[in-house]
């Protein structure tokens, strides 16, 4: 099945982390990556003062059940040093799962559809160079990115991965 998984950093060497963690996440059985957005520059998301993330999302192909999915994305996540003490805190690298074809559920630990997915431009400006779809959730991504009113806080990097 087709995925969408959103990439962030703004600790440490971003770049690195994120590239890092899509080569992780190719290296993984029955993960395969298809496709990665530009990278974009982006403020930080919540009430926590911190530096500025880099974003991006892949497009990936994978067998694995969310549950199982979920619990490699949270090693590799470990393997480059993130620590989950503040909620919306700055971290060495954020894996979220967006979409995973057609599985929609809500556990205490996983949501999908990401619940905030369509609210945050700094997933959904990515989302967009990668997302092979007419429609998100019944809109286009530019209808939802408009929504947010965000699009000036999403930059596209000069930085290449």
């Amino acid at each position: 099945m087709i995925g969408y998984l959103a990439l962030g950093s703004n600790q440490g060497d971003s770049l690195a982390n994120l590239i890092g963690a899509r080569n992780a996440l190719n290296q993984l059985p029955q993960v395969q990556v298809l496709a990665s957005s530009r990278l974009y520059e982006t403020d930080p998301y919540g009430p926590v003062a911190q530096d500025d993330f880099l974003n991006a999302v892949l497009r990936i192909e994978t067998d694995l059940a969310p549950e199982v999915l979920l619990t490699q994305i949270h090693q590799i996540e470990a393997d480059f040093g993130r620590v989950r003490k503040v909620h919306w805190g700055p971290r060495t690298l954020d894996i979220d799962i967006l979409l995973l074809g057609d599985i929609t559920m809500a556990t205490p630990t996983l949501t999908i559809p990401h619940v905030e997915m369509t609210k945050r431009a700094f997933v959904l400006v990515p989302l967009e160079d990668v997302y092979q779809d007419a429609s998100l959730l019944g809109k286009s991504i530019e209808a939802w990115i408009e929504e947010t009113g965000d699009r000036q806080s999403v930059r596209l990097s000069e930085k290449v991965w």
